[in-house]
């Protein structure tokens, strides 16, 4: 099913997204509406153009691909399923997000990753190919975030300042050797293990499976991992004792 949504109101094109009886559906001309693909699942969605806040909110399941850029909130608590962009996102993408993954071929705004939380076998994953802005992995709880700088100059920071704040689960693994400006005390910072680069490596498999490039050239380069500091953890922030 193809639909051109040029002005069509969000709500309207939401309405024929969710109701269509193929599964397979393609937007065209996506000009800023928001939802689209809200808690859907067992449809693939393709979007040409530029698709609003909260694209994939809550999505259970669905598979979205975007052949542009996308704005904030993207993937918003979504449960399972993907999202691939073939550009770069706006802010706290990944939000909330408990399960699936985010695959952004270019940069990520503030606060990607904010609120990531894992459940059970329900690990969610956010890929970003170019740099994050300040806040990455604001208050993470779980999963895995993976920054590539791919196509970065030299002096270009990976990733803003205070990456982690707030953070007490999950990883996030950064392709550089340079620690993060700014990094809180409650982050740590260390080398991959074997088991991580595993991890770290199956990822930039499947960007490169969506997006093109040399998965081994970028394989080749540093890594770094950020944890939660267990010496110095948030929780004394909040405690009196």
């Amino acid at each position: 099913m193809k639909i051109t949504a040029n002005l069509m109101h969000f709500q309207e094109l939401n309405s024929q997204v969710r109701n269509a009886h193929d599964n397979v559906i393609i937007i065209d001309n996506c000009i800023g509406q928001r939802y689209i693909g809200s808690g859907l699942s067992g449809k693939k969605i393709t979007i040409n153009g530029t698709p609003g806040n909260a694209l994939g909110a809550y999505l259970d399941g669905a598979g979205i691909e975007v052949f542009g850029n996308a704005q904030d909130a993207t993937g918003d608590t979504m449960n399972e399923g993907e999202i691939i962009i073939h550009g770069s996102s706006g802010d706290a993408t990944g939000y909330a997000m408990r399960g699936g993954k985010i695959l952004v071929k270019g940069d990520a705004g503030y606060r990607a990753g904010i609120h990531m939380k894992a459940y059970e076998d329900k690990i969610p994953k956010l890929v970003i190919g170019g740099c994050a802005g300040s806040f990455l992995g604001e208050y993470q709880a779980g999963g895995v975030i993976l920054v590539l700088g791919i196509g970065k100059d030299d002096e270009t920071p990976i990733v803003g300042n205070f990456c982690g704040t707030g953070m007490h689960g999950g990883k996030i693994y950064l392709r550089t050797d340079k620690v993060p400006d700014r990094l809180p005390a409650q982050v740590a910072v260390s080398d991959p293990t074997d088991e991580d680069m595993e991890e770290i490596a199956a990822l930039v498999e499947e960007y490169c499976g969506s997006f093109g490039g040399d998965s081994k050239k970028i394989l080749k380069d540093k890594f770094l991992k950020l944890l939660p500091n267990t010496k110095n953890p948030y929780k004394r922030l909040y405690k009196n004792n």
